[in-house]
């Protein structure tokens, strides 16, 4: 029954840098020293990433790469202005070619709006919105299959999306797009924030689940705050989930990424604490079903 021989655990580096840049390879031997197998790396711009450089880090440190990229203002598949789904396409274009250039099978976010797109729009609004979604995704979904790739979108809090904000939204969005290569990845703060049941929403993304991220409810260290993680280790063993677990938190020490985040403090003594109690705690709540 037990799932964790093959779950393997790794850290964003987001957690210490923004943005990635090739130079943020200097962080993989630290990241693999403290235990990680994997390294998540937000792509913010594709331009700042030599692929053959950080290729031949990755394997220096024996660390997997898993890679996700959010969309600023500029870049909104929701929106009535069609020109910023061309910045969305070429963009993701460029993330998916880093991808499997680095020999990665799927890019994960909210690959559907700017994130921070979050109003009471009328039922009108919200269903173009939601159509217009549907369609693009279904583009973006071919744009990814050229490049053999999955997306795996995720559910955002509502205070960062008004558009999919649960496990049941995200797979309502899946099933009307339709397309064998989307995916879902659920990430923990924001499932603290918007889920009844976090193990029910597990089992709705069911065998789509192929990427996850978490941090506490307040973005701190796992197991210092309020998530239910005896239920979140329940979903994950329900599904039979075999991919990655990756921490996912911010260093307030770069003001941008603090305040598109919201994180005003420091939510451990150093961001290598948080790491390495998060993975502590990861493994002794994960490895023991």
């Amino acid at each position: 029954m037990s799932m964790n021989k093959q779950l393997k655990y790794g850290v964003s580096t987001w957690l210490w840098q923004s943005p990635f840049t090739t130079e943020s390879i200097e962080l993989f031997p630290k990241i693999k020293t403290m235990g990680f197998d994997v390294v998540e790396i937000p792509v913010e711009n594709p331009d700042l990433i030599d692929a053959n450089t950080v290729k031949e880090a990755l394997s220096a440190n024996g660390l997997t790469p898993t890679i996700c990229i959010v969309f600023g203002d500029d870049k909104d598949l929701t929106s009535e202005d069609t020109s910023l789904y061309q910045n969305c396409f070429e963009h993701a274009e460029k993330c998916f070619e880093l991808a499997t250039s680095l020999g990665v099978g799927f890019v994960a976010g909210p690959l559907y709006a700017a994130v921070g797109k979050a109003r009471l729009a009328s039922k009108e609004q919200k269903k173009m919105e939601w159509n217009r979604a549907v369609k693009n995704l279904k583009m973006l979904s071919g744009i990814a299959k050229k490049n053999g790739l999955d997306i795996a979108l995720e559910p955002l809090n509502r205070f960062e999306s008004d558009l999919i904000n649960t496990a049941e939204d995200v797979v309502r969005l899946l099933d009307e797009i339709n397309e064998s290569n989307m995916k879902i990845v659920l990430d923990g703060f924001h499932m603290t924030i918007e889920e009844q049941d976090i193990c029910k929403a597990i089992q709705a993304a069911g065998d789509r689940l192929i990427h996850v991220q978490v941090s506490e409810n307040h973005r701190g260290i796992p197991g210092t705050g309020l998530t239910p993680w005896d239920e979140f280790a329940k979903g994950l063993t329900d599904v039979n989930y075999s991919g990655a677990i990756v921490i996912e938190s911010f260093t307030p020490e770069i003001p941008e990424l603090a305040a598109a985040v919201n994180i005003w403090k420091e939510l451990a003594n150093s961001q290598d604490e948080f790491a390495k109690e998060g993975l502590k705690f990861l493994k002794s709540t994960f490895n023991t079903l």
